[in-house]
């Protein structure tokens, strides 16, 4: 069975940071190609940012400076470090695993930035 779990979301002020966890299991971790996205009730679903089994990574721009995600492929775990938080990144954050045709999507986590 595979699960994606997040954790790490939470109400911070504006200028603050987070850092988001998401543990996998029961995917050969080290070949996926990880991601966060983030959703709001008026917007679709968006990348944030990307790594992949190369550990290349790649941002939105929006989030460029200020965000940065990482892999440990020993804890199976991805993580997305969220500094100089602004309110417009209010949104529930998910977890996102691919390879080729395969997708699997955690539960999501909500990041709340306000003062």
């Amino acid at each position: 069975q595979v699960q994606l779990v997040e954790s790490g979301g939470g109400l911070v002020q504006p200028g603050g940071s987070l850092r988001l966890s998401c543990a996998a299991s029961g995917i050969a971790f080290t070949v996926y190609d990880m991601g966060w996205y983030r959703q709001t009730p008026r917007k679709q679903r968006e990348l944030v940012a990307a790594i992949t089994s190369g550990r290349s990574t790649r941002y939105a721009d929006s989030v460029k400076g200020r965000f940065t995600i990482s892999r440990n492929n020993a804890k199976n775990t991805v993580y997305l470090q969220m500094n100089s938080l602004k309110p417009e990144d209010t949104a529930v954050y998910y977890c996102n695993a691919a390879l080729m045709e395969t997708d699997y999507w955690g539960q999501g986590t909500q990041v709340t930035v306000s003062s």
